[in-house]
């Protein structure tokens, strides 16, 4: 499952909800973090995750993948020896050649993501369920969903268009991936949100599986409700008004979210869920398994 959306969207904590939430389920699950990324570890109040799988809670473990890790796995794969893929990988030539290459840093990270979802692995670890992809913000996401593509086209024969042509079937049977975006319920999330899933079908060939909209904020009041609350301000004592204004901010901020969210209800194919906001200053442990329940009533 490849976890995307425009930059502060939730993306990390919507991907460590579904990945409690497929734990609880009985799979085992690990939630992939991409470009070293260690967001993680904070959610769960554990140390740093790395580049080797770690458990966060039963069932549910967490890889922040780090490509020049992920390029030495591969070199160590095709080379069928840890020395040479060493030797090779350690080269400032091969380092200079490989970093100038456009994409291959996206081929790499995907193709770690994808060893993590088989159930024989090229690389020494444990066998998973489900592999969730803490995905890059959706530009970045859909250069990486290309990348397998790319490359097997061009190389056209040889270990690399091999692999990655393998991995880009993956990607592109739906029995085996899907795609869900996370979005906030505001005019820029939104618009990115309805553009991504049309470059996706049209660049990559693929399909939005779900949408899920993060940080709702509750309709607490009725029209007729908030019209008496307004009413009332005039009445009341400085404290009471400065609560009434605030009560009535948020019924304001609840509508306008409310109507982007029926924009993008009208202008997506894929299906879209809700999460509500969560009324704390920082997330952790149990703000996710809160959210992670509510995912299991609205997915």
């Amino acid at each position: 499952m490849v976890v995307t959306g425009k930059g502060g969207v939730g993306k990390t904590t919507v991907a460590a909800a579904l990945g409690l939430l497929a734990a609880r389920r009985g799979k085992r699950t690990v939630v992939c973090e991409v470009a070293e990324q260690e967001r993680l570890a904070a959610l769960f109040g554990v140390g740093d995750v790395g580049h080797e799988e770690r458990e966060l809670a039963p069932g549910l473990h967490a890889v922040s993948v780090q490509p020049n890790r992920a390029k030495e796995e591969w070199l160590h794969h095709q080379l069928k020896s840890a020395t040479l893929a060493g030797v090779l990988g350690g080269s400032r030539m091969f380092q200079y050649l490989t970093a100038a290459a456009p994409g291959l840093s996206e081929l790499v990270t995907i193709g770690k993501v994808w060893d993590l979802a088989q159930l024989e692995r090229r690389t020494s670890g444990s066998v998973f369920d489900l592999a969730i992809v803490d995905a890059p913000s959706t530009g970045h996401g859909l250069a990486m969903l290309r990348a397998p593509g790319t490359y097997a086209n061009v190389a056209r024969v040889g270990p690399i268009s091999r692999q990655a042509g393998i991995i880009d079937s993956f990607l592109h049977d739906s029995a085996s991936t899907g795609v869900l975006v996370v979005a906030l319920p505001e005019e820029m999330p939104v618009s990115e949100t309805i553009d991504f899933e049309r470059r996706l079908a049209d660049e990559v060939g693929m399909q939005v599986e779900q949408v899920v909209v993060n940080a709702v904020y509750p309709q607490r009041f009725g029209v007729e409700e908030a019209e008496r609350l307004r009413s009332l301000d005039g009445r009341a004592s400085p404290s009471a008004r400065a609560a009434l204004r605030a009560a009535l901010a948020e019924h304001e901020r609840a509508r306008g979210q409310r109507s982007h969210l029926r924009r993008l209800r009208r202008r997506v194919k894929a299906p879209v869920a809700t999460l509500p906001y969560v009324f704390e200053p920082e997330l952790g442990r149990d703000e996710v398994e809160l959210l992670a329940s509510e995912l299991e009533r609205r997915l």
